[in-house]
């Protein structure tokens, strides 16, 4: 599964790969690789890509067309 919606995130911030990729604490070959859906996106790099961006998780993973984040819940 390609996800356009990491590349095209990316690119609306202008970002590079370089810099998308060092933020998000991932090599720029992986950041490459997740882009192209060579790689399967772990959970924890998805939430991160998700709190990065300041979008839904399921916004990128094609889910929906909102980019709105969900609310942040209270910790009992």
């Amino acid at each position: 599964m390609k996800f356009i919606r990491i590349e095209e995130l990316r690119e609306n911030h202008d970002f590079t790969k370089k810099y998308a990729a060092y933020q998000l604490n991932i090599s720029q070959r992986t950041c490459s690789h997740y882009e192209n859906g060579t790689r399967q996106i772990p959970l924890d790099t998805l939430c991160r890509l998700a709190g990065f961006y300041h979008v839904s998780t399921d916004y990128i993973l094609g889910r929906t067309d909102s980019k709105e984040p969900y609310p942040k819940t209270k910790s009992p």
